[in-house]
């Protein structure tokens, strides 16, 4: 009797088989070591208990377990300050990481500590972990429960998803940015689009690193449980990044759904209220009067975000209607920002500086919005209730498309601003 060859695998079937005991493909169910577990400070509290109380556990390999106190960083009120108290003493005890308050959001600070690589399985008490499919890993978010038991097994099981290929083609326009790329593609798949799926894309040497972090964040807009960007180039290599042979897929491979985006035909994009994949070209929303611009989050807070807001901003001042809060992703991003001048730029222009993390994009503190107000935003979710008052209103957009709209106080592209400067 003849044995079958193998089958072509995806990017997820394949780290999902080294990961395990054996070659498995979508559909099947994979027990797999998990090589990262990540703990955000407001899921701390149950993680800690379910260790304690219902597994009577300590963590397997402590070196593979971080917690990070972002969300609500600094602490808001007492309750908050007693939680991040206990994750402290948790980590303390156990060995575990711990990122205080000020390191920055969870997904930057894994990425930064290279708690992220190639071929890895790393999962997060945090719907976002997504973003690790930036350098190929498979990142994926899971409850308390399940990264409890991550944490004291290490390992994990799931059903190995399906696959969704999606192809950019072309070169962006100036002007045009990784975040409306991002946009795009959830239009186009839509907020359900890749439910429980690997979305799979191949940009060839397109996007830096933290252009393809926003890429993978805003999978799980389409429901995605994994968003992996195939490495291309030396895009990662030039990261010192070591990429192994068998993390590409092979030709041939199975996708669920083969999806196509020109980049040379987009232009700037926007997501309008209260879905993230109800998006439309900037131009059909100007003159919209805006309260509120946040740039920041694990979606667009990295220095490239900050410098693409400065070169906007230079020279200009915030409308005297419209509050612009500015926060870094990350200590590290905040760093840079202060060596370079970038935000001195941001703050001279009339920006509220913030503690690196997670700051309004929850809607837990530093900036909530209020009944009726309008935010533009660079993060990742525009539900109602998502950042204060469930009357309020958010739009998502690029960092450049967020500096010029505070300049305006309307919804504005850069364009539509840098022609005031010196007038």
């Amino acid at each position: 009797m003849t044995a079958s060859l193998p089958r072509p695998q995806t990017m997820a079937e394949k780290i999902l088989s080294r990961r395990g005991a054996q070659t498995v493909y979508a559909g099947d169910l994979a027990v797999v070591d998990v090589d990262q577990v990540m703990v955000v400070d407001s899921i701390a509290q149950s993680f800690i208990e379910r260790m304690r109380r219902d597994l009577d556990a300590a963590p397997k390999y402590p070196e593979r377990v971080s917690i990070v106190i972002d969300h609500v960083a600094p602490a808001s009120t007492v309750s908050v300050a007693q939680a991040q108290k206990e994750a402290r003493e948790y980590a303390a005890a156990t060995g575990v990481r711990l990122f205080d308050v000020g390191r920055g959001i969870c997904h930057q600070v894994l990425m930064e500590e290279r708690l992220a690589q190639p071929g890895w399985i790393v999962l997060g008490s945090d719907s976002h972990s997504t973003t690790y499919g930036a350098v190929a890993a498979f990142g994926t978010g899971m409850g308390a429960t399940d990264i409890a038991l991550a944490a004291a097994s290490g390992k994990t099981w799931l059903r190995v998803p399906e696959s969704v290929r999606v192809t950019f083609t072309g070169d962006l326009r100036p002007g045009v940015t990784a975040k409306d790329a991002a946009l795009e593609m959830i239009r186009v798949l839509g907020a359900d689009g890749a439910t429980y799926q690997s979305i799979e894309m191949h940009a060839g040497d397109r996007f830096t690193r933290g252009e393809r972090m926003t890429l993978a964040n805003l999978c799980v807009e389409a429901g995605a449980k994994a968003g992996l960007v195939v490495p291309g180039g030396e895009i990662l290599t030039d990261y010192g990044y070591d990429i192994p042979d068998w993390v590409y897929p092979d030709p041939g491979a199975g996708y669920i759904r083969e999806v196509e985006i020109d980049l040379s035909a987009l232009r700037p994009r926007m997501s309008a209220p209260s879905e993230v994949d109800n998006v439309h070209d900037v131009s059909e929303l100007r003159g919209l009067k805006v309260d509120q611009v946040f740039i920041g989050t694990c979606t667009n807070g990295r220095i490239e975000d900050l410098h693409a807001a400065a070169e906007v901003l230079r020279g200009q001042k915030v409308h005297p209607s419209t509050r612009l809060l500015v926060i870094p992703a990350s200590s590290q991003v905040m760093e840079e920002a202060m060596a370079d001048g970038t935000l001195l730029t941001l703050m001279q222009a009339g920006a509220v500086l913030g503690t690196p993390g997670c700051g309004p994009c929850m809607g837990r503190h530093q900036g909530v919005l209020a009944p009726g107000e309008v935010c533009v935003s660079t993060s990742n979710r525009n539900f109602i209730g998502r950042m204060g008052d469930k009357d309020a209103r958010i739009y998502l957009a690029s960092p450049a498309v967020a500096a010029a709209t505070a300049v305006a106080g309307r919804i504005a592209l850069p364009e539509d601003v840098k022609a005031t400067v010196g007038a």
